[in-house]
């Protein structure tokens, strides 16, 4: 990507209520964040080499706050929600869950379906584990980091 084009997206979420940014390229793909809080509306750049399964616009303003990190055991492990969509706990509204409370659970197999900019990501566990606790609606809108499954 060349540098203009960088100049131009930093610009532009600098300039918008937009917190991040991604784009992905054949070449790589680039990460605008703004942080919270800081002097007028600056932006960092993270430029990762690694490609992208679908490139995600994130607005701030989208569905609701982020759920708290849930009260749990001090061995309870978190999955949390990798890109702002709409969670599904099924692949088609007649399917069965992908998982259920209770169930076990291993590292690399589908827990749920985040869509976004109409493209089904299916989300992985990156952990093994049994489910405690599901926190997402099915068909609500999440955020980015949102936890979505609690495992012990």
């Amino acid at each position: 990507m060349d540098l203009r084009k960088l100049k131009t997206l930093v610009d532009l979420v600098s300039e918008s209520n937009i917190s991040e940014l991604e784009i992905t390229e054949a070449e790589g793909k680039v990460r605008i964040v703004k942080t919270p809080p800081a002097p007028p509306q600056s932006a960092q750049v993270q430029y990762v080499g690694a490609p992208m399964s679908a490139p995600q616009l994130a607005p701030s303003g989208f569905g609701a706050e982020p759920a708290a990190p849930p009260a749990a055991a001090p061995n309870a492990k978190v999955i949390k929600s990798p890109m702002v969509g709409t969670f599904y706990r099924a692949s088609s509204p007649g399917a069965q869950p992908f998982v259920q409370v209770g169930d076990s659970v291993k590292q690399g197999q589908p827990v749920c379906i985040v869509e976004a900019m109409k493209i089904l990501n299916e989300i992985e566990s990156d952990i093994d584990g049994v489910v405690k606790e599901i926190l997402a609606e099915n068909g609500q809108p999440v955020e980015y980091g949102q936890p979505l499954f609690v495992l012990e």
